[in-house]
């Protein structure tokens, strides 16, 4: 069976298998609405939730309402880097929007606990693939994810925490689309870039499905995002089209296989293997073709490709500390 249509298959059996849970989710609503003022963003107000993390909540003119921004500071004065964290679909739905999902389902917390590096984690974002959509959406709402992230947020997180000006990205799944994407076309702006789990290439036609169907899934219309499929908003989002704006970049890229891991030994055994096995088993094979896209350029990479493991968020804590040398180096910590 070719690449394509296998990964195909991954996407259509998982999405067939999500169809009876699915829930049309805006995030987050009801939503203030932003002053627009002279379209320059402004703080809100920040919370302080802990000794050393923030809810800061920011007047987006792009987004044309107040966003929710979680900030993980370490202890102690002086300047840091600063690494972006991107959900996955859910985009903080889970949580009610209350916070990230990297903060609800992982150790991340704890993990940074004593690392000199602020960690920004937006709230919301649900199947946006954290893109400027070119029209708002009935379901989604208005998604300027792009222009709020790499152009009015870096200022906020800098002088409000201490920012350096250094900065990395990372994203889980549709994350890993988004944060792939602000790096190709935010070049200056990012010095490491990590994905876990993701599709980076939205060359062919199973993989632009793959996106249809993630942004589907939670009631939203695809054409919103990037139009049909002859509107150039899709070459100009494709990370494998636009690789070479990843070179001097650090970078590190993980996918499983979709086998059962040990993370599938407890919990929600079927599920978790019906579900998540098709979904890791596509992003490998996108995986390993972003990383003959990457050879044919001689751009380095790390990649790892574990022998095992589902599209869970178990395995993406693994690969955020796995990757956390490749991010270090990149920010310079």
């Amino acid at each position: 069976m070719r690449r394509e249509a296998m990964a195909a298959v991954g996407l259509a059996v998982s999405l067939t298998l999500l169809g009876p849970a699915f829930t049309a989710v805006a995030d987050p609503a009801p939503a203030p609405v932003a002053p627009q003022g002279n379209g320059v963003a402004s703080v809100d107000k920040i919370v302080p939730l802990t000794d050393t993390r923030s809810a800061v909540f920011i007047n987006s003119p792009a987004m044309g309402r107040i966003v929710q921004v979680q900030v993980l500071h370490p202890a102690g004065g002086g300047s840091r880097p600063s690494l972006y964290l991107l959900d996955g679909v859910s985009a903080g739905a889970e949580s009610d929007f209350r916070e990230s999902t990297w903060t609800q389902k992982t150790d991340v917390v704890q993990f940074f606990a004593d690392k000199k590096v602020n960690v920004v984690l937006p709230v919301g974002g649900t199947a946006s693939y954290y893109t400027d959509w070119l029209q708002p959406d009935p379901t989604l709402g208005i998604n300027k994810w792009e222009t709020f992230l790499a152009n009015e947020l870096p200022p906020i997180i800098d002088k409000n925490f201490s920012g350096n000006g250094v900065n990395a990205v990372a994203g889980v799944s549709m994350g890993a689309m988004g944060a792939a994407n602000l790096v190709t076309r935010h070049p200056q702006l990012y010095r490491g870039l990590a994905a876990y789990s993701g599709c980076l290439d939205n060359s062919n036609p199973s993989s632009r499905d793959s996106v249809r169907g993630t942004v589907a899934f939670k009631g939203g219309n695809p054409a919103n995002m990037w139009g049909p499929d002859t509107d150039p908003a899709w070459t100009a989002h494709d990370p494998s089209v636009n690789a070479e704006a990843l070179r001097g970049k650090q970078i590190y890229i993980s996918t499983g296989n979709g086998l059962p891991g040990p993370y599938e030994i407890t919990g929600d055994i079927a599920s978790t293997i019906a579900v998540g096995g098709p979904l890791e088993a596509a992003a490998n094979l996108c995986t390993q073709t972003f990383q003959q896209r990457l050879t044919q350029l001689a751009i380095p990479a790390t990649f790892t490709y574990r022998n095992f493991g589902t599209h869970s968020w178990p395995y993406w804590q693994d690969e955020l500390r796995t990757s956390w040398p490749v991010l270090k180096s990149a920010l310079g910590v």
